[in-house]
């Protein structure tokens, strides 16, 4: 594995209960900041295997970016579940629960 991707590892598992991160943001913490398509692929093809809270990281807009119905509901169940407030189009106040380790 690639020091970046694991580095990105550690920072989707360290967001805690009841925040998000952003693709971008996490590319900057892992030292790659133009390389958010690497994060969005890394949580795609890793997720399961390590356990990330994938639910926990939201396009830079603060929406929910996933397409697919079911795993979009999915994603804002479990944000909600974690006491976080999921506006219109799946829009999160970055202000409020936006994680800065």
């Amino acid at each position: 594995m690639q020091p970046f991707t694991e580095r990105v590892i550690e920072i989707i598992k360290a967001i805690p209960e009841g925040k998000v991160m952003t693709y971008g943001q996490i590319a900057r913490e892992a030292g790659s900041p133009r390389a958010a398509r690497q994060v969005v692929r890394a949580l795609h093809s890793m997720s399961r295997k390590h356990r990330l809270p994938w639910h926990r990281v939201v396009n830079a807009k603060g929406q929910i970016a996933l397409q697919d119905d079911e795993s979009y509901h999915e994603q804002l169940f479990s944000l909600e579940s974690e006491g976080v407030q999921v506006g219109l189009n799946g829009t999160i106040d970055l202000g409020k629960y936006q994680y800065h380790p």
